[in-house]
């Protein structure tokens, strides 16, 4: 079988190139490809300035898809079920890995960077990594437990619980689930601040009581005014800016906490650091996920993943879907692909 795949050689160019799709081993699976979804590291990708993910590069780790072979050792799944990938690699070997804690594997990393990415016809993995989708959820939704599992390793690091208070930079697909997460969770007030007001009508729709709209009030204004000057609790950054970590840890209450989910650009950033003693703020990062996809199958009874996706594209137009991700003007939120 050939598989077409998409590649960044250069930035602001994706193309599909034409691969073998490889036989499994006796523990893989092969899965047809129906739905992918562009994820804000594809984008960093396509500019050429993710930090992890130097040029050239495949795209995509967010797909579900239809099991087409297994290898002779699979038992777990079989040919024709509907299925959704945790797209990681993890040695299984390192101290974390025999700890059960494979998030923090010595060795991580994702297939993309392996060179097997999502934006393609056919993926082949571990079935360890392979988890049956319920009935009631279409592809496109499918493709979206992996960005739901991000959101729910983030509120989980936060230990989100009744009656929290959360203030969400960024209006992005994952902060949006970040806010659907939250609400399920039990938090009485959720802010999402974001400057593209379809996003923010999203994330209304998905879970945020407020909606703040950067461009026209500041944050900390808005946070002030609601806390009685006291700030927040608990504040997910989902950005990537210098600037939103800054809101992210001044939004804070004394003793507050911000958890950091957005992939910087840039190599290192500017913060006032006497907020880290004046106020005993804390500061953390959440990347990933770690046993998280089974809690975000269980969620899309109570959330709905397809609320979110504002564009269908065939694979053949990757570069064209790519452009409209990153043009203000198309007013996408999330963009599914489809070979």
């Amino acid at each position: 079988m050939k598989n077409r795949m998409a590649m960044v050689q250069s930035p602001g160019v994706a193309e599909l190139v034409e691969r073998d799709v490889p036989k499994p081993t006796e523990t893989q699976v092969v899965i047809a490809i129906k739905a992918c979804s562009i994820c804000g590291g594809d984008l960093h990708i396509y500019k050429g300035k993710h930090p992890s993910a130097p040029l050239p590069m495949s795209l995509g780790h967010e797909l579900a898809g239809e099991v087409v072979e297994v290898g002779g050792k699979v038992k777990s799944v079989h040919i024709g079920d509907r299925v959704t990938v945790e797209p990681v690699i993890a040695c299984g070997e390192c101290l974390p890995c025999r700890s059960g804690l494979y998030g923090y594997c010595d060795n991580l990393s994702y297939h993309y960077r392996k060179g097997q990415g999502a934006i393609a016809d056919y993926f082949v993995v571990d079935e360890r990594y392979v988890y049956r989708l319920p009935e009631h959820l279409s592809y496109e939704a499918g493709s979206l437990i992996e960005p739901l599992a991000v959101a729910v390793h983030a509120a989980k690091r936060a230990k989100i619980g009744l009656g929290d208070e959360v203030l969400i930079i960024g209006a992005g697909p994952i902060g949006i689930l970040t806010a659907a997460v939250c609400k399920a969770a039990g938090a009485r007030e959720i802010v999402v601040a974001d400057i593209a007001d379809v996003r923010l009508e999203t994330a209304a729709a998905m879970g945020a009581t407020r909606t703040v709209n950067s461009q026209r009030e500041p944050v900390l204004d808005v946070i002030r005014r609601m806390t009685g000057g006291h700030g927040i609790g608990k504040s997910f950054e989902c950005v990537g800016r210098e600037e939103t970590f800054i809101q992210a840890m001044t939004c804070l209450c004394k003793g507050g906490l911000a958890t950091m989910l957005g992939i910087f650009e840039q190599p290192t950033i500017q913060i006032p650091a006497h907020v880290f003693v004046s106020q005993e703020i804390t500061v953390q990062g959440s990347q990933g996920y770690c046993w998280d996809f089974p809690t975000a199958i269980g969620l899309t009874h109570t959330i709905d993943l397809d609320k979110i996706v504002s564009h269908v594209f065939p694979l053949t137009e990757v570069d064209k879907a790519l452009k409209v991700a990153l043009n203000p003007s198309e007013r996408a939120v999330k963009i599914i692909l489809k070979p």
